[in-house]
């Protein structure tokens, strides 16, 4: 079912409404770039509440930056539904290859999540550092938050690239997941 707007653009009980719907899409993907977007507003408060500015506005892009995935990888893995619904009637190595190609643009979305959630974590481990002590456990829980949205994101990429096996986008995923579970557990030490 088609949305009558943009998912960013509904209410936190619609948005949970619409994940617990009986469709695949949104699914997993949206669910972690929302989390990674919650992050980055947890960050970009902290950030605020230790009066530092660049920081502060380090987090509103990667807010917007992470709230735009949820968008994108919803389009993307309903298009590779309805790639694969489409190709049925085509010959066996045409429809692979067009169910492949669309499952390729499906792991893109969480490939970015992956991508983002370093960014992010690096980002708290500079708030938990620098910031003020009040909001440090936050930024910590900001932290923890991308290295989760980055496993997560692994699991996704490796689904979506199963027809590719030894594809270097699953290795990155996984370095990418590593870096930020990394930089959470350096947070903590802190």
């Amino acid at each position: 079912m088609e949305l009558p707007r943009p998912l960013v653009e509904l209410t936190v009980a619609e948005w949970l409404d619409e994940l617990a719907l009986p469709s695949p899409s949104p699914g997993g993907g949206s669910a972690l770039a929302f989390a990674l977007a919650s992050a980055t507003a947890v960050l970009a408060m902290a950030a605020r509440v230790s009066e530092s500015g660049g920081l502060a506005a380090q987090a509103e892009t990667l807010r917007t930056r992470t709230a735009a995935l949820a968008q994108l990888d919803a389009d993307a893995y309903a298009a590779a539904l309805d790639a694969r619904a489409a190709n049925e009637a085509l010959r066996a190595d045409r429809r692979d290859w067009e169910i492949g190609q669309a499952y390729t643009r499906a792991a893109e979305p969480p490939l970015e999540i992956a991508r983002a959630a370093v960014d992010v974590a690096e980002l708290a481990v500079q708030l938990v550092q620098a910031g003020d002590q009040r909001v440090r456990a936050d930024a910590l829980a900001a932290a923890v938050l991308a290295a989760a949205a980055a496993r997560g994101a692994v699991a996704l990429v490796s689904v979506n690239l199963t027809t590719f096996e030894g594809d270097p986008r699953v290795a990155e995923a996984m370095q990418l997941a590593a870096a930020a579970e990394r930089a959470a557990a350096f947070a903590e030490r802190c």
